[in-house]
């Protein structure tokens, strides 16, 4: 024990003879006192002395220091690989008999020596049960998990099972290098000799087609030891063969065949597609031959259509950005060539409205609710906009004004990146009308003006509703500056693309009236949960959980699961956990009011195959594992040698720790009744004797 105090421990005897000494005066004019025996005198002197002397003491704040010593026996982990790759090789019938008989040798010939943990990693990290089922080989994320859950322990050794591929995270060894003075002993699974076979590496397909066009399909295949022989690779649909091709391997004993293939979509929904590779004869396995992918083919596109009265590259800016959607249609008319047909028609966009801007159209596209994004420069006519009674009224003048923007941090409708607002501060001018323009009621302000260093509250970008519909205004040309200097300083075109993207898009959502919404992925994994969102507005676009929504999902097979949402805070939500792969349809409903409500829609689940295509493990990732950390590699099958070895070793050991704990002495409980047992004891024969 040890005692800490700020103060030196020699004051504890001046402090002594301090109360000795009040204590005396106190007493030493005491009438009563005189007559009394010299032993009540000492005592009552003795009393008031060690009741002065110890509150003194516990004044100084003196804390007490304990020192034990404890023995930590080290801590074995097993880390195991989960994946359903450790079963692709010709042993994989024996692979759990063996890590079975491992662990069950391992506890019976060290079981004194250690404690120990079992830890999976695959798709997750988890203890104990491996199955190799995982669809997913995540080796970091297990190291990572060691090294956050067993941080500052006595870890004396890690023996990793794994066939050392991986297909998701980063490599393993970066993780356990965080993981220092730990040797890592490697266990390997599965055979290193590449294996006479042909695969289907990757397949590269966009998500979404369109109907009645064709789409491209990328297909990989990679061969070993298939010198000049012929291989065929079809696609099919639904056992329907759509396209052939015949390849030809190189003389090389390892190849790579890169194939492009151009599908019809001739029917809407998620369709399923099977590349398939031929077999050859001698392949090792059939498993990655085959493979399937889906394509979600749309029989609509959004519609936008941009109007001037003459060419100008603000427009071809305007198209670019826009044909990078391949959910957009995008057609470029002059007010003279258009036929002002406005089916499907989505938005809008209107460059420089002259005076030669037909007024019939703004109560056409009214009528429809048809949103327009307007760009108002030197060359647009004041009357005709002013004409429109848009809620936005603009200065009638001849002179013009070069503006650039300063983004409002406050707009919140729509997220914008950060490279698009560092973006924002460096484009050049606008060329714009000069004067105010004046807006009645609220309007949304994405972009303000801004004059040199100077920022105006008037809008450059903006966005007004009315009639329930949303129009966008940019009070300037030259739009296609910005795209010149976005590419000077980046590059690139991205930002601006994304811009004009994120513009358009929020002025192309339509605005919803009370009702029942539901929102759900289009796509799953089978590894992921499916999880479905809804929400009820009332007339007043209330969010409300007083209808009970039910769903019906309809499985690949056709069979029917009733649920019911359950409410979540002002909205609900469904879980279904994870689902086989397949396409599922789904309807919800509900009645609110005597009305029905009702929204259909489909999802679909993909299998994870990234296991099914490794034959050959990888030991050289386990071999670096193992001599970084001082470990050793061994094939899971020698795991006897491996548990004989670890008695040479000499860096596992039983740490001893020193583990301090403190007592302040105001906490000492027995102390602070002695106080209050010498002070009631005084006070006691002072009112015996017959004083105060």
């Amino acid at each position: 024990m040890k005692i800490i105090s700020e103060f030196s421990l020699w004051v504890i005897a001046p402090l002594a003879i301090f109360s000795m000494l009040v204590s005396i005066y106190f007493y030493r004019k005491t009438d009563w006192l005189k007559t009394a025996s010299q032993w009540k005198k000492l005592l009552l002197i003795g009393l008031r002395s060690i009741s002065i002397f110890l509150v003194l003491i516990l004044l100084l704040g003196l804390t007490f220091q304990f020192s034990t010593t404890k023995e930590e026996k080290p801590i074995f982990l097993v880390l195991i690989d989960n994946s359903l790759s450790m079963r692709n090789y010709k042993d994989s019938t024996e692979l759990k008999q063996q890590v079975d008989n491992f662990l069950n040798s391992l506890r019976t010939k060290h079981g004194d020596s250690f404690d120990y943990d079992v830890i999976t990693c695959g798709s997750s990290v988890d203890n104990g049960d491996y199955k190799f089922t995982d669809k997913k080989s995540n080796l970091e994320a297990g190291f990572n998990h060691i090294n956050s859950q067993y941080y500052n322990r006595n870890i004396g050794g890690i023996a990793f099972i794994s066939d050392g591929n991986f297909n998701e995270g980063s490599s393993p060894l970066y993780a356990a290098e965080k993981i220092s003075l730990t040797p890592i002993f490697s266990l390997g699974v599965g055979d290193t000799t590449p294996k006479r076979d042909q695969a289907i590496k990757h397949i590269s397909v966009n998500d979404i087609a369109f109907l009645s066009n064709d789409f491209p399909v990328e297909v990989d295949i990679s061969s070993y030891q298939f010198q000049g022989q012929t291989a065929q690779v079809s696609i099919f649909q639904n056992e329907k063969t759509l396209v052939s091709q015949t390849l030809i391997y190189g003389n090389e004993r390892n190849d790579y065949k890169p194939l492009k293939f151009l599908i019809p979509a001739n029917k809407v929904g998620f369709q399923r597609y099977t590349v398939e590779l031929k077999p050859l004869l001698g392949e090792a396995t059939l498993r990655n031959n085959k493979k399937s992918f889906y394509v979600e083919v749309l029989d609509t596109r959004n519609k936008v259509v941009i109007l001037s009265h003459a060419p100008h590259p603000d427009i071809s800016t305007f198209k670019n950005a826009l044909e990078t959607n391949d959910k957009l249609e995008v057609l470029v008319k002059t007010y003279t060539t258009w036929d002002k047909n406005l089916d499907k028609v989505d938005l809008l966009i209107i460059h420089e409205p002259g005076v030669n801007y037909p007024k019939e159209l703004h109560s056409m596209l009214t009528s429809k609710g048809i949103p327009r994004l307007f760009v108002i420069g030197p060359n647009s006519s004041s009357n005709v906009l002013n004409a429109l009674s848009l809620g936005v009224t603009f200065e009638n003048t001849n002179q013009t004004d070069d503006l650039q923007g300063q983004l409002n941090n406050s707009f919140s409708p729509f997220e914008l990146n950060e490279e698009i607002k560092k973006a924002i501060e460096f484009f050049p001018p606008l060329k714009s009308k000069f004067g105010a323009l004046k807006a009645s009621g609220n309007i949304e302000t994405l972009v303000f003006q801004r004059i040199g260093p100077i920022v105006k509250r008037d809008p450059l970008i903006f966005f007004k509703q009315q009639n329930q519909i949303r129009n966008g205004f940019i009070f300037g040309e030259g739009i296609w500056r910005w795209k010149l200097n976005e590419f000077l300083r980046s590059g690139s075109h991205n930002s601006i693309n994304e811009l004009i993207s994120k513009i358009s898009n929020y002025l192309m959502v339509k605005q919803e009236e009370m009702g029942l919404r539901v929102s759900i992925n289009r796509r799953f994994t089978t590894e992921e949960s499916i999880i479905f969102n809804a929400s009820f507005y009332n007339a007043s676009l209330e969010p409300i959980v007083t209808p009970k929504i039910g769903l019906t999902l309809t499985d690949p097979s056709g069979r029917k699961y009733e649920s019911q949402f359950g409410v979540n805070g002002n909205s609900y939500k469904l879980s279904y956990g994870k689902l086989d792969a397949g396409q599922y349809n789904w309807k919800a409903s509900c009645s609110y009011n005597g009305k029905v409500y009702l929204k259909t829609g489909s999802f679909l689940v993909e299998e994870i195959d990234l296991e099914k295509k490794e034959t050959t493990a990888n030991h050289n990732v386990l071999k670096q594992l193992s001599n970084q950390s001082n470990g050793k590699f061994y094939a899971l099958r020698d795991y006897k040698n491996f548990i004989n070895d670890l008695n040479l070793r000499d860096d596992i050991v039983v740490v001893t720790r020193e583990e301090l704990s403190f007592k302040d002495l105001i906490h000492v409980i027995p102390l602070l009744i002695l106080i209050a047992l010498s002070f009631s004891a005084e006070w006691f024969i002072r009112r015996w004797s017959g004083s105060y």
